[in-house]
């Protein structure tokens, strides 16, 4: 079952809101760990899927099929961004 269109475009919503969430973010000193970046995307991925869950259609499977799609987007969204803090890191 393919997802609807609905879903498909709250899910390119997300990734949108999201990365623009991203690139707003400046890496000041003192910075935070390394953990606790990690610790803070995730809790952003987790804030943007409960945001998103209300607004999903379709039965129950479309909907947890669309946010676990949005999920693994804002995922993948978030691998650069760490990689990038790490690299702050080390060049303190």
């Amino acid at each position: 079952m393919a997802l609807l269109q609905a879903n498909k475009d709250l899910i390119s919503t997300g990734i949108k809101e999201f990365n623009a969430l991203l690139n707003q973010q400046i890496f000041t000193e003192p910075p935070v760990s390394e953990e606790a970046m990690v610790t803070m995307v995730d809790d952003w991925v987790n804030f943007y899927i409960s945001y998103y869950r209300q607004q999903v259609m379709g039965e129950e499977e479309e909907r947890n099929r669309a946010l676990e799609e949005l999920r693994q987007e804002l995922n993948t969204l978030s691998v650069p961004f760490l990689d990038k803090y790490r690299a702050f890191l080390k060049s303190l």
